[in-house]
């Protein structure tokens, strides 16, 4: 270590940053720099930065400000830094996420190691089980709200390294710039997009939602993934006490629950059988509601089980359609699988752990798009859809490997 430096910040760590900023990819920030023109030049640019952050004269460009759309309408701007400045913040993050990492709770499922959106999904289920009634909340526009001050104090709370405190300050207050070259000063908030945000919204959410429910409210579990929550309730009028103390908790916090997106739901099934107007929330691309289960004796009863949402099922026949199959007649059946496989094996790898039949639909809808192909490739041959869809109903027999759905069990079959 170069005794002669400020701050001694090991090189090695700055390699592994580079190679992890690197294996997740992304876009180039406002100096157009991709990964490709930084490694160009690779040896000498992480010098330079672990030269510059371990004399504390490291100073962040400002952030490229890119609005994309939301799934139910409107738009948030991501804040995309620039490939050298994503690179410093994966070694801020590399020294401070394990400091900070034991002392957050079991229920926070967001953007941690080892914890997942589906590990969420799956505790919830087991609780939906256990309580009457669940609290769904949603924290309006997070990173854009969040306070500086209270941050840089729970920041304080769990490091005394100077340059991680130095560095996260700078990284707080530096400014958007817009495609028109316009710059937006920022006085709260941590940009979506930032590799240091997901944990800086940990450490503020900590403090502000998790330690207070154990503190304030430990008979009621809970589960957290970044701004989305549940809470679980016994009854009615608990969920509702408990929704107006939350208010007045982040309201001290300065945060501010998404009056469309924080409701109180009813957990229907085979015991609960009361009626309400809300009895389905979604969670993490899922949604919780009663649904017709079966026992191991045959029976059919009503459980209260999470499935793939209708948003997601809408977002992913958006992306089937955006594929335009039906058009890539210059294309080969296995030049297709190579393009559809990797998106749709994540999609069953995520959307089918729970019940995985409410996935079928989507499925079906992409063999028909196939067969669309197979009718415009060979449309001399097969002059029906039907004959289309036959033509890759023998494919299927044949190659049932060839696309990851017909090894899902999503095989077209003879009308």
């Amino acid at each position: 270590m170069n005794k002669t430096k400020p701050f001694e910040i090991s090189k090695k760590v700055v390699m592994e940053a580079y190679e992890q900023v690197k294996a997740n990819k992304g876009t180039a920030g406002i100096d157009e720099q991709s990964i490709g023109k930084f490694e160009e030049n690779l040896k000498n640019n992480l010098y330079k930065l672990w030269n510059r952050m371990s004399s504390g004269c490291y100073f962040p460009s400002p952030v490229k400000a890119v609005k994309i759309p939301k799934k139910n309408g409107g738009k948030r701007t991501l804040g995309i830094p620039t490939v050298t400045d994503r690179i410093a913040q994966m070694v801020v993050k590399l020294y401070f996420e394990p400091d900070v990492e034991p002392y957050f709770c079991q229920d926070s499922y967001g953007y941690r190691p080892g914890k997942s959106a589906l590990d969420a999904i799956a505790i919830t289920r087991q609780r939906c089980w256990k309580y009457d009634w669940v609290l769904e909340f949603d924290i309006k526009g997070l990173f854009d709200v969040i306070d500086h001050e209270l941050l840089l104090r729970a920041v304080t709370k769990h490091t005394d390294s100077q340059w991680i405190i130095l560095y996260i300050t700078r990284w707080l207050s530096c400014p958007f710039q817009t495609s028109t070259g316009e710059i937006i000063e920022r006085t709260a908030g941590t940009p979506q997009g930032g590799v240091i945000s997901p944990v800086l919204a940990n450490l503020f959410l900590h403090y502000a939602f998790d330690k207070w429910m154990e503190r304030n409210n430990p008979q009621n579990p809970w589960v957290r993934y970044a701004d989305d929550g549940v809470i679980h309730c016994k009854t009615k009028e608990e969920a509702e006490n408990l929704l107006i103390k939350l208010k007045e908790r982040f309201a001290e916090c300065k945060l501010e629950l998404h009056p469309d997106k924080t409701r109180i739901i009813y957990c229907k099934d085979k015991k609960r059988t009361d009626d309400h107007q809300d009895i389905q929330f979604d969670f993490l691309g899922y949604t919780f509601r009663p649904r017709n289960s079966q026992g191991k004796d045959g029976e059919q009863f009503l459980n209260f089980l999470p499935a793939v949402s209708n948003k997601a099922i809408k977002a992913m026949g958006q992306t089937i359609r955006g594929w335009r199959i039906h058009r890539r007649t210059d294309k080969k059946l296995v030049d297709l699988a190579h393009v559809v496989n990797p998106i749709v094996r994540g999609w069953i790898n995520y959307y089918s752990r729970f019940y995985k039949s409410a996935m079928y639909q989507i499925l079906h809808r992409l063999n028909w798009r196939l067969s669309r192909w197979v009718a415009k490739k060979y449309k001399r041959v097969h002059t029906s859809q039907r004959g289309a869809w036959n033509w890759l109903v023998k494919m299927a027999e044949r190659n049932p490997k060839l696309f990851v759905h017909w090894q899902f069990g999503s095989i077209p079959t003879v009308r």
